[in-house]
Parts: C-alpha cells; structure tokens; sequence
C-alpha cells in the first residue's frame, strides 16, 4: 500500500505512540501479525526489526527514541517512520499522552 503524504505530515514522530487497545499482536517468524478487533483488520508485520519497534513504542517517550532503542540505523529512520506513520493512519497505532508510560 502506498503512504499518502497526509500520513506522514501527520505521524509525529518525537512523540509518544503505542498500540491501540484494541490491537493483538501475534509474533511470527517472519515479525507479527497485528489484528485489530474493531475493524477486523488484519496487518502483516514483514519485517522483524519493525516488530521490534512497535514492541519498543510502549516504553518510549516517541517513535525516534524507539527506533534508537532497537540500533536501527540512521539512514533507515524515514523507512521506519513511514511504516509507523501507515500504522496510525490505518489506527493501528494512537499517540499516548507524555506521562503514560507502560
């Protein structure tokens, strides 16, 4: 699926994201399947590093600082911002507020 511009001028990545509570993530060899009971949606999670990141969200204060967390690359960043920007779009993912830390 192609990212719309709207999602990534919208995807805030120095602040805190997680999970939306209605997201069940199944790990899988290949990274997780994400399925979110209130839509039905089902999402692939191809890439294990990327699983590693929304597992990261939880405990950090934004998605740079979780993709600091799991050592992904610098030149990697925008790649894996876009695919944290395409899960909130799709709302996967929903911003936390600054104290809430799990």
């Amino acid at each position: 699926m192609a990212l719309t511009a709207v999602a990534v001028e919208t995807f805030d990545a120095d602040s805190p994201w997680d999970l939306h509570e209605s997201v069940s993530v199944r790990p899988e060899r290949f990274g997780a399947l994400l399925y979110d009971f209130r839509t039905r949606r089902l999402t692939f999670v191809k890439d294990p590093v990327l699983q590693k990141v929304i597992d990261a969200l939880s405990t950090s204060s934004s998605a740079r600082e979780a993709l600091a967390l799991v050592k992904v690359p610098q030149e990697d960043h925008e790649r894996y911002l876009s695919a944290l920007a395409r899960l909130a779009e799709t709302s996967m993912l929903t911003p936390r507020s600054q104290g809430e830390i799990t």
